[in-house]
Order: structure tokens, then C-alpha cells, then sequence
């Protein structure tokens, strides 16, 4: 985001995907196999959206 010409750290670092979220997003794209479903330049939001989607279809496999 541009305020006056200047760019926002503090918008730039609350939209960029957390340390922990980028680890365990990288964790569980490889335990489901799904390597692609990891990037390292993801946002919050959308690095939340694909752990909240792996979660669910490693459950779904494991209950079989």
C-alpha cells in the first residue's frame, strides 16, 4: 500500500504470510504430497485459506 508516495511497512508486513504459517504450510503440502501448494510470497489470507484446505484432505485420507 502507498501512502503519499511512501510504502506502508506495517500493511506490508500484516498481509505477507507469518514464519509459522510459511513452516507449517511447507509441512503439510509434503505430507499431502502437494508441493506446489507452498510459495514463499503467499499473504496471510491465502496461506491460511490452502492450510485450512491441506488440513482438511490429510484428515480425509487419514480416515480411511
Amino acid at each position: 500500500m502507498q501512502v503519499q508516495g511512501r510504502y506502508d511497512a506495517r500493511v506490508f508486513l500484516t498481509e505477507q504470510m507469518t514464519r509459522t504459517q510459511g513452516l507449517r504450510l511447507k509441512r503439510l503440502s509434503e505430507e499431502a504430497y502437494q508441493p506446489a501448494q507452498y510459495a514463499r510470497d503467499l499473504s496471510f489470507s491465502e496461506a491460511a485459506r490452502r492450510i485450512q484446505v491441506l488440513e482438511a484432505e490429510i484428515d480425509l485420507a487419514n480416515s480411511f
